[in-house]
């Protein structure tokens, strides 16, 4: 790093920061539903059928939900959609009293979902990646600290 450019810590989802994962288990309401964590919420949101909702809602873990999420048919718009169902998904979870102080205390760290899976939309792999899910969460983070 240049001596000009000045460090931001960088905060992955793991370890005490595991809070600011989808993986995350942490029930909360969402869409007339309760969740138990981000992710099912998230997989729920994009299904076209009720069922495949439902059975994405029930799935034993966050990676089931998500692989359940892999096989159902998408909302037509899920491409546009995706970023702001994910905020409000985020601004769910984060309405916990404790997540929400949690994720304010995380400063002005850079939040990272970095993966070794390739998701390169969502989070950083191989230091390469858009970051969308810790981008969601640095924006939240601005306007929960905002009021």
């Amino acid at each position: 790093m240049s001596a000009h450019r000045r460090a931001t810590p960088r905060v992955a989802f793991s370890g005490e920061r595991f809070f600011l994962s989808n993986f995350y288990p942490h029930p909360f309401f969402f869409n007339g539903h309760t969740y138990a964590t981000a992710e099912h919420a998230f997989q729920a949101a994009k299904c076209v059928d009720e069922s495949d909702a439902e059975r994405v809602r029930i799935a034993p873990s966050p990676a089931a939900a998500k692989q359940i999420g892999r096989r159902v048919r998408l909302r037509a718009d899920w491409d546009d959609a995706r970023v702001e169902v994910m905020r409000a998904v985020l601004a769910a979870k984060f309405s916990d009293p404790d997540l929400r102080a949690r994720l304010v205390a995380t400063g002005k760290a850079e939040l990272v979902e970095e993966n070794t899976w390739g998701d390169r939309f969502w989070g950083r792999s191989r230091g390469a990646g858009k970051n969308m899910l810790g981008r969601l969460l640095m924006e939240l983070r601005d306007s929960l600290r905002a009021t």
